[in-house]
């Protein structure tokens, strides 16, 4: 019965492609607007993934995530480092200055003002230079990215010089630093000099990274720090990352509009498939009226139909992740403001769940119609 449910599916070539195109159509656009979604919500966190040396950021109470930040005291780091559990507790500047390239090409930047003492927060993946090139005079490390931006079509280079408020700042190291949400080019330099270039204010502490010592939790040390101290928050860093997205959630429209494109995504599929398998039962009653004459049950006959919404969403589904993957495979090394994006094995996951339901869905509609058909329908003319 199997083999005569195969050859009813694919009898009618036209209307078998239609439900595999359709599948897939649908399974692509779920799964790429998913993972873009994903990828723009990864971003917001980039400079939180980027440090992972600490276990804990502090900042001021009313922080809402790392884009808006509230400066802190020399002295909350003292009050931090006193603080039972804590291993270590270093400086953390970010700020968003100018920077103009010598032929007067200008671009806000992520400026992350590292512990003058430490680097604690230095870039993992270094292109060109080192890290404790740092150190030099007016130095600074800038993201590959963001050389591309204020250099274009040349080759990564050291050595270079630009203007940061009005002085001079010297390139000593390339790295390659995660993808931030607004595309700003990402430099790195001490902590001393980042007060310098953006301009001293009174206070220019923007958090205080925590290291836990051996055998202290990090939320036994978070809980620690926000009991002793009313003004400060600590957080992990996955909850700060968490915070974030969070952030960006309620507060932009980026989740309703790429909510109403997967919705769109999942009618569609429901309804062009749903459509075209119950034309095509409908098409095929007289087959299933002589089945259901010589004796095949009508569990017998359900299991049919479902094994044709089966193989159906099978193959539409494999070719919809198989374009999904093939567009970011394409796109990664297309562009570089492209990079970071991926297809998550979640959201492959995720979508093959609500393409079986879709399939699922639509062998119902024509389910019913099999059930209550008269096998004598197979002898009228």
């Amino acid at each position: 019965m199997n083999f005569v449910a195969l050859k009813m599916l694919t009898g009618d070539r036209a209307k078998f492609i239609g439900l595999i195109f359709a599948i897939a159509f649908s399974s692509f656009l779920m799964a790429h607007q998913s993972s873009i979604f994903c990828g723009l919500m990864r971003r917001t966190t980039s400079q939180i993934k980027d440090i992972p040396d600490a276990d804990i950021w502090v900042m001021d109470k009313e922080t809402q995530y790392i884009d808006e930040v509230a400066a802190l005291t020399d002295n909350d780091l003292y009050r931090v480092r006193g603080v039972e559990g804590v291993e270590w507790a270093v400086r953390l500047f970010k700020g968003n200055p100018r920077v103009r390239a010598a032929d007067g090409k200008f671009r806000t930047v992520i400026l992350m003002g590292l512990d003058d003492a430490s680097l604690v927060g230095a870039p993992r993946k270094m292109l060109l230079g080192s890290i404790e090139d740092l150190r030099q005079p007016d130095s600074i490390i800038i993201d590959r990215a963001g050389f591309f931006f204020f250099f274009p079509k040349e080759p990564l280079a050291v050595g270079k010089t630009m203007e940061m408020n009005d002085r001079r700042v010297r390139i000593v190291g390339i790295c390659e630093a995660s993808a931030p949400f607004g595309t700003f080019p990402v430099m790195f330099t001490r902590y001393s000099q980042a007060v310098n270039f953006v301009g001293r204010e009174r206070n220019s502490l923007s958090f205080v990274l925590v290291k836990a010592k051996n055998g202290v939790t990090v939320p036994e040390l978070c809980t620690r720090i926000n009991n002793e101290f009313t003004d400060l928050k600590a957080m992990s860093g996955l909850d700060f990352e968490w915070a974030t997205v969070f952030y960006y959630i309620r507060n932009t429209g980026i989740p309703v509009n790429f909510g109403i494109t997967v919705m769109i995504a999942l009618v569609v599929g429901t309804v062009v498939a749903g459509q075209t398998f119950y034309i095509f039962t409908i098409e095929n009653l007289k087959q299933f009226g002589a089945l259901k004459a010589i004796g095949v049950t009508n569990l017998r006959i359900v299991g049919m139909i479902l094994l044709q919404a089966l193989v159906v969403g099978v193959i539409g589904y494999a070719l919809g992740m198989a374009m999904c993957a093939a567009f970011f495979d394409l796109t990664r090394d297309a562009a570089i403001q492209l990079r970071g994006f991926i297809m998550l094995w979640q959201i492959g996951a995720g979508t093959g769940v609500v393409v079986f339901f879709i399939v699922f869905l639509a062998s119902l509609l024509s389910i019913r119609k099999v059930l209550v058909l008269e096998p004598a329908v197979v002898f009228r003319g």
